[in-house]
């Protein structure tokens, strides 16, 4: 696994600007070719559940105003009513922000909280990569295609109450930060997400119960001293068993690379100190 992680440069806003500009046109030409492969179709849920999950909508976060965190929840609530329901067929392709669309005030979109090279800044339809996370974390535990994910560059928190293995999630930023799904299997597969009174959960459903199941391990993980700063490194893999619960195989799904924004010490030299 390359651990070699450079730090990020910090460049012009003038340049920033025509970066979206240009990357947004290449996503735009992107959807234009392949239209005809995107799922559209909303259905009633579908009989068989394959894989749920459910994820807290407020946390106490240092730093930041809780009104952000509810004005998250208006968000995630407009961008869920555009996705609840979708149906991939077969060979068809799930595109978040081809669904969503861009988030704007004039859509009810309100300022959240968005992360800008790792530190906190406000912004509209902040809060958003909620969403985004669920969906892969349930996608990968399905044998659905990732065919498009950004993993997270920057490591905020530490792993306090972390209840999934560092970088199972998936970041998104209009336009072309985007996650596709693509349906390689022979039945359908449909995505069911809500804003519950204090989760946000989701499920994929099918028209049939699979014979195997999937349990996600972290490999190799390490937490690296760089010149500028910490880095933090780990490998995915994806363990298949049988209804019996026999393992059938282990595959490689994804590796993680990003900055450590605390001191990966920071526990232990807060026990020090007590």
């Amino acid at each position: 696994m390359e651990k070699q992680l450079t730090k990020p440069l910090q460049r012009s806003m003038l340049r920033a600007k025509a970066g979206m500009v240009y990357y947004g046109m290449k996503r735009r030409l992107l959807w234009v070719r392949m239209k005809k492969q995107f799922a559209h179709e909303f259905q009633k849920p579908l009989p068989y559940v394959i894989f749920k999950h459910q994820t807290p909508l407020l946390r106490k976060l240092k730093d930041v105003e809780m009104q952000y965190q509810y004005n998250k929840i208006i968000n995630l609530k407009l961008a869920v009513k555009k996705i609840n329901g979708i149906v991939i067929h077969p060979h068809e392709v799930f595109s978040y922000w081809q669904l969503i669309g861009k988030p704007t005030r004039r859509k009810g979109y309100v300022d959240g909280m968005i992360l800008d090279h790792g530190h906190f800044c406000y912004g509209i339809g902040g809060g958003l990569c909620q969403l985004s996370n669920l969906i892969f974390w349930m996608s990968i535990h399905t044998p659905l295609t990732i065919i498009e994910r950004h993993r997270h560059g920057y490591d905020v928190f530490p792993d306090a109450n972390r209840t999934q293995p560092f970088g199972s999630g998936a970041t998104c930023f209009y336009p072309h930060g985007d996650l596709m799904i693509r349906n390689d299997t022979d039945q359908d597969y449909q995505l069911n997400v809500e804003v519950g009174e204090t989760m946000l959960i989701g499920s994929w459903r099918a028209l049939a119960p699979l014979d195997v199941s999937y349990k996600i391990i972290e490999k190799n993980h390490e937490m690296k001293a760089e010149t500028w700063g910490y880095s933090r490194h780990n490998e995915l893999y994806r363990q298949v068993y049988d209804l019996d619960g026999q393992l059938l195989h282990e595959e490689f799904l994804l590796s993680n690379h990003a900055m450590m924004m605390y001191s990966p010490y920071l526990e232990y030299e807060k026990n020090a100190q007590s």
